[in-house]
């Protein structure tokens, strides 16, 4: 037997790092309570969040809704620049603005942040704009779970997961049976590409064209990387408030597959929603992923947002309250077209016309 003492294996030798995680832990305790609301008991820490249901009760019927969502290749952007604070924004915008689209109010969220080695600042940084983000969809973060994969990712490759529950009351739930032919389709300006399309984005203007995200774009008014890091809008409180002063009939929440597939998902199958291009001008972003690389127009909107990130279908007479109170909301909005007879279409929405501009 060699006289030369063998390490025996550990966590630790084979790349996880208890300690830092509990100094991650530590580090992102002030954000999470940001979050907190009142239905919310314990701390972080726990096995499991704990959320008060009997302040469900004063409800009639109460119906919860629930979504999971990341925010896909997005964050190999953040990866590439250092910046951590931003992406989750995205992700509780991909996650609560699904779920406020049959009205339900967001409750609740918890994440998952997967790395290959914990940074805990980093870790810190990524929960803070999830709480952050949480603060403006107005729900809790009652918990979540940091995972160190060595090997499986890079020591700075990371991704991150939610998953979100809200409530709206039966007799309130808003979708397709609501929506009646002549209903006004109006749209809320998204704050840039949000988080969807960006394998295409980064395909185009990273790879093939070869720009640097410290590249300063003319168009843009600023560098390329802060242009495709700039946050997801997070519209779920603009929306409960938009169901306390109007009859919404119905949102649409636009992401993967971009405005018409979107808004498809919601109208009946009698009825055909018609959105005027001419409405608006997207931003100039859509234009260089386009030109760039010599993307065709029904590409680009069946990827991208293309301008528009939340649909509100309302009764036409309520358009001017609809978007005088998202005006006093601060949130950029304009009527983008009309529920008509299905006829002989074989999809629930189309877009027509030209872009303005």
């Amino acid at each position: 037997m060699s006289e030369t003492a063998v390490p025996g294996a550990s966590y630790a030798a084979a790349g996880v790092d208890i300690e830092a995680g509990d100094r991650a832990v530590e580090l992102m305790k002030e954000w999470v309570k940001k979050t907190q609301r009142p239905e919310v008991l314990g701390g972080l820490g726990g096995f499991a969040g704990l959320f008060d249901a009997s302040a469900l009760k004063r409800y009639e019927r109460p119906l919860l809704a629930s979504a999971t969502d990341g925010v896909g290749t997005k964050v190999d952007i953040a990866r590439q620049l250092g910046v951590y604070d931003t992406i989750g924004h995205d992700l509780v915008a991909m996650v609560m603005d699904d779920i406020v689209v049959c009205g339900a109010e967001p409750l609740f969220m918890t994440d998952y942040i997967c790395v290959g080695k914990v940074h805990p600042e980093r870790v810190a940084a990524i929960v803070k704009g999830i709480a952050e983000g949480c603060v403006l969809a107005g729900c809790a973060l009652v918990g979540g779970e940091t995972a160190e994969h060595p090997g499986l990712l890079g020591p700075d490759d990371f991704d991150v997961a939610g998953a979100g529950t809200g409530v709206v009351e039966a007799d309130r739930l808003l979708g397709a049976d609501r929506i009646r032919k002549g209903d006004a389709v109006v749209a809320m300006a998204a704050s840039g590409l949000h988080s969807n399309g960006y394998s295409l984005v980064r395909h185009v203007l990273l790879n093939q064209a070869g720009l640097s995200l410290d590249a300063q774009i003319e168009e843009l008014g600023r560098t390329l990387g802060e242009e495709l890091l700039e946050p997801t809008k997070i519209y779920s409180l603009d929306c409960l408030a938009l169901t306390r002063t109007t009859d919404v009939h119905a949102f649409s929440h636009i992401t993967g597959g971009g405005l018409a597939a979107n808004l498809a998902r919601v109208v009946p199958d009698t009825l055909h929603a018609v959105v005027d291009r001419s409405t608006w001008t997207p931003a100039p972003v859509f234009d260089l992923v386009g030109r760039t690389g010599q993307v065709e127009r029904l590409e680009l909107e069946k990827t991208l947002n293309m301008g528009v990130g939340m649909i509100a279908i309302v009764p036409e007479e309520s358009t001017d309250v609809a978007l005088s109170t998202l005006a006093d909301r601060g949130v950029e909005a304009w009527v983008a077209g009309e529920i008509t007879d299905r006829g002989d279409h074989t999809t629930g929405a189309e877009l027509v016309g030209d872009y303005a501009g």
